[in-house]
């Protein structure tokens, strides 16, 4: 009777192993050819569309992921921290593969980024890094290089020293500490001081204006004004104009916008940095699509090293790319000659 009990239990056993193995072999097939055939999903949230530099990172971006074969999901927060919340929920609950962020704040996204990465998402911090929260990357251009670019022009401008005002952006905006603190390691040792440091409460361009107007309420004597970047620097030379000191004051900025370099050439804007941001959302691109393929990404695209974050000590894959000084001396051999810009643009407003 046992015997035949165990028989008996042996063969449904049997049955069911086998019943389990034909299903998985007609399952099978379909499942991986499901997974063959379905798109990459990168999901891209920008800050703003503003500033003329983000629709080149956008693009280069883009174009990059989708020749790899990735669809590319591009949402534009428009400076709005709890919208760009929403948009990395979004991109959770369609299960991309990878989410992209430029940062609104980088110190309130924390607890969406972490479950992101829980539910088993990779995020890179593009060009700011986000703070709070461990990322798989972060890929920018070195900012506090570009402070220490400006210091040198400042001090190069004005070998007997000077008084300097600060434009910074929003203190939110990790880049911007890192750039006025590289233009003040840059400065130790000089004449120049420092006799004014502000932060703009956003990007929007006409801060520049406003920062300048007070500066001669409150100051009324500079000889330079640094300035967060070519949209803060436009509208500073705006308020220098009406006070007839356009071209007469030092005033650098970065990211090497059109208007800008015309104001370079022209000789209302000293000098600005160019960042190779074509090159850093290509390689970002390439590393979101592989991190989504499950490759490895680190370190075979370009050398890295770590970056340890400052709040919670994590350490993160990091890469910064190196900026360069532009100025009317050298503007036709980093902007024009690269294409970055045509010559009939740079010099539109000059004879």
């Amino acid at each position: 009777m046992n015997r035949r009990k165990r028989k008996t239990a042996v063969i449904c056993m049997l049955a069911v192993l086998l019943l389990t193995s034909c299903k998985t072999a007609t399952e099978s097939p379909a499942k991986s050819e499901k997974v063959k055939n379905e798109k990459l999903k990168i999901g891209i949230t920008f800050d703003t569309f503003v500033l003329e530099r983000w629709t080149r990172d956008r693009d280069i971006f883009v174009s990059t992921a989708q020749k790899m074969g990735a669809q590319v999901d591009v949402q534009n927060a428009n400076g709005d921290v709890e919208k760009q919340e929403r948009q990395i929920q979004q991109f959770i609950s369609e299960d991309v593969d990878t989410i992209v962020v430029v940062p609104v704040d980088c110190y309130a996204l924390s607890n969406v980024v972490t479950q992101a990465r829980n539910k088993g998402i990779n995020v890179i911090s593009y060009d700011r890094l986000l703070q709070g929260a461990g990322t798989d990357l972060f890929i920018t251009v070195d900012s506090v290089r570009v402070g220490e670019l400006m210091a040198e022009t400042m001090k190069e401008k004005l070998p007997g020293g000077g008084d300097i005002i600060i434009i910074g952006g929003p203190e939110e905006d990790t880049n911007s500490v890192d750039v006025i603190n590289g233009l003040k390691s840059g400065l130790e040792g000089s004449n120049l001081k420092i006799v004014s440091e502000s932060y703009a409460k956003s990007w929007a361009s006409e801060n520049g204006f406003q920062a300048v107007s007070e500066a001669f309420q409150d100051i009324r004597e500079f000889d330079a004004v640094m300035c967060g970047n070519d949209g803060l620097a436009g509208f500073a030379i705006k308020a220098l104009s009406e006070q007839q000191l356009a071209g007469k004051i030092v005033v650098t900025g970065q990211d090497a916008d059109l208007e800008a370099c015309q104001r370079i050439v022209e000789g209302t804007q000293t000098m600005t940095v160019y960042k190779p941001i074509e090159e850093q959302a290509r390689i970002a691109a390439e590393c979101a699509v592989k991190m989504a393929k499950g490759e490895e990404a680190i370190g075979e695209l370009v050398g890295w090293s770590q970056y340890s974050e400052n709040e919670k000590g994590n350490e993160i894959p990091y890469y910064g790319l190196e900026p360069v000084s532009v100025t009317a001396e050298n503007i036709d051999k980093i902007i024009i000659d690269s294409g970055f810009h045509v010559r009939n643009e740079v010099y539109l407003n000059v004879d």
